[in-house]
């Protein structure tokens, strides 16, 4: 009999050994991303050449934020990606920028070629209960309007989301909940719910059909960020869940990657890249 340490010792790989049956084939991840805040310093510096190196090192999507992007040439962006066979699936675009100039928010998006918007941060007069509630229904009518423009909407979460309850409901089930879950989709940024004492794979079932893109950043065993691979976080246990969650995005972020930043993108892409689960 013909055991699956025999095929691989034979080289014969996981696609062969997945034709036998009971024998299923490793997942892996397709198109790796990268969100451009994590090299906000060369990216704001020399935009063309950080992209050239991104594309270098292998990543074949990108996510706009910080580095100075939204006053930028967005078609001189748009055609550097196009050379270099990038894509920008999403941008992240800041609430009092989307309250006060939305239409812009708009033809940026569209120009970098990006399908959906992402709210990144909420700043501290936001975060009562109060400012909460308020800004609800701003977030429903901005994931209204991008749709009828063909744009999607996502809210990107940090910490305090999950960490802050006023009234003992906290601030992300009070968007989960105030918000139209047909619209108002997720990016689950993986290290910082974590951070806050959240089972991420508990969120991940919960919020299954609801998940635009993760943010993929590890955690050192004291908590700090760092590249991935270089901490404790199991990706590939929380990978094995997409069939049930459908999430096509995947952003290496680091918010505190240290300089010269290539090296830490570099590790978190090849981790991914050779990641199976």
């Amino acid at each position: 009999m013909i055991d699956r340490r025999s095929l691989m010792g034979a080289g014969l790989g996981l696609g062969a050994a997945a034709m036998l049956p009971g024998m299923a084939q490793a997942a892996k991840l397709g198109a790796i991303g990268l969100q451009l805040y994590t090299i906000r310093e060369l990216f704001a510096a020399d935009p063309v050449k950080t992209l050239e190196a991104v594309a270098k090192i292998g990543y074949r999507e990108v996510e706009y934020g910080g580095g100075g992007y939204d006053a930028m040439d967005h078609a001189m962006l748009r055609r550097t990606q196009d050379r270099l066979g990038l894509k920008a699936p999403s941008i992240h675009v800041p609430y009092e920028l989307l309250l006060g100039k939305f239409d812009k928010c708009v033809a940026m998006a569209k120009t970098l070629g990006s399908d959906t918007i992402i709210l990144p941060y909420m700043i501290d007069r936001h975060r009562t209960e109060a400012g909460w509630n308020a800004a609800l229904p701003n977030i429903n009518r901005f994931a209204a309007q991008l749709k009828a423009a063909g744009l999607g909407f996502a809210y990107h979460n940090h910490d305090f989301e999950f960490t802050n309850k006023p009234g003992g409901i906290s601030l992300y089930d009070r968007l989960l909940k105030g918000t139209d879950p047909t619209l108002v989709k997720v990016e689950i940024d993986l290290y910082w719910a974590i951070h806050a004492g959240e089972d991420a794979a508990g969120l991940i079932r919960r919020l299954a059909g609801r998940i635009y893109a993760y943010h993929v950043k590890d955690a050192r065993a004291d908590g700090s960020m760092t590249a991935v691979g270089a901490g404790k976080i199991d990706f590939a246990s929380l990978f094995k869940l997409n069939g049930l969650a459908g999430v096509k995005h995947f952003y290496v972020e680091n918010d505190q990657a240290p300089a010269p930043y290539l090296p830490d993108i570099t590790t978190s892409y090849r981790t991914l890249k050779a990641l199976r689960f």
